[in-house]
């Protein structure tokens, strides 16, 4: 890909222009797939066997092409969507430079298959953190707990080289301030693996209106930790261009990618309200 422009909005299949970008020219690449929660629900009265053949492979010592086939024994619904997923990630790891990170959002169905395809593909001493975001909106389920989190996995491109900066992130309110000096409670803590931060409001001015927005404050948190300002920011599932917005705003450069042509006009409609002077391809 041979373009100067610093915000680029990209609408097409993302694997294809995946592979229009120049090897470790990325410093950081956050996304948020679709979590393949359509599938039949028949995958929990055999959960135990699968689970017991992964652990009798193991992580360690086994090829990649191994790994890569146990994971995609489970079943036909799992293999469809880890078959799309993983040659994206293996676009991602080649794009990224040496001090960059990845960042993959996704929730409890998939976080775990996930994690046995990235320690393979990137290596387990590039795992960097499972981040935990919890929230406070959604179903109340009577039958189990209810789900309040999704997860996202870190992992890194070169263990010995890459950057991270916590102290750049905006701070949060400590829980309980009246343990801590009131200098700290003015300044706030740092954050740790689990981020408490509340969806994107459904009456808000941040909404945009499409079904799988992001908050603001997520995304800021990612890119201010492991990037800086001039890096180049990559989100290969753009959805409502939450990524970008964030980038924007902290002087990150952008690209983003999606196919589907209503979130390339949420992004259009968006960014408007942005000093951001992007170009569409």
């Amino acid at each position: 890909m041979q373009n100067n422009s610093k915000y680029r909005v990209i609408q097409g299949d993302n694997l294809a222009v995946l592979k229009s970008i120049a090897d470790e020219s990325v410093q950081l690449i956050y996304v948020d797939p679709p979590f393949n929660t359509g599938r039949v629900q028949s995958r929990g009265s055999s959960k135990t066997t699968r689970t017991e053949t992964g652990n009798r492979i193991g992580f360690k010592g086994q090829r990649y092409e191994i790994v890569r086939e146990t994971i995609l024994s489970y079943d036909d619904e799992f293999k469809d969507y880890w078959g799309f997923l993983e040659p994206r990630l293996e676009e991602a790891w080649r794009i990224l430079n040496e001090t960059g990170t990845l960042y993959l959002h996704l929730d409890y169905r998939e976080a775990h298959y996930a994690k046995v395809l990235l320690d393979a593909l990137f290596g387990r001493d590039c795992f960097l953190n499972e981040i935990i975001w919890a929230y406070d909106y959604g179903g109340k389920a009577k039958s189990r707990w209810p789900a309040k989190h999704d997860t996202i996995l870190v992992y890194v491109k070169n263990p010995d080289k890459y950057y991270f900066n916590n102290e750049s992130v905006d701070r949060e309110p400590y829980m309980a301030p009246g343990l801590v000096t009131p200098e700290k409670v003015a300044r706030g803590k740092l954050p740790t693996d689990v981020w408490w931060h509340t969806i994107v409001s459904p009456t808000g001015k941040e909404k945009t209106g499409y079904p799988t927005q992001k908050p603001l404050g997520i995304l800021r948190r990612v890119i201010q930790a492991s990037s800086q300002e001039g890096s180049l920011v990559l989100d290969f599932f753009a959805g409502s261009g939450t990524t970008g917005a964030a980038a924007a705003e902290l002087g990150r450069n952008f690209i983003l990618i999606d196919q589907n042509p209503e979130s390339i006009e949420v992004i259009k409609e968006r960014f408007k309200a942005l000093p951001v002077d992007y170009e569409i391809f």
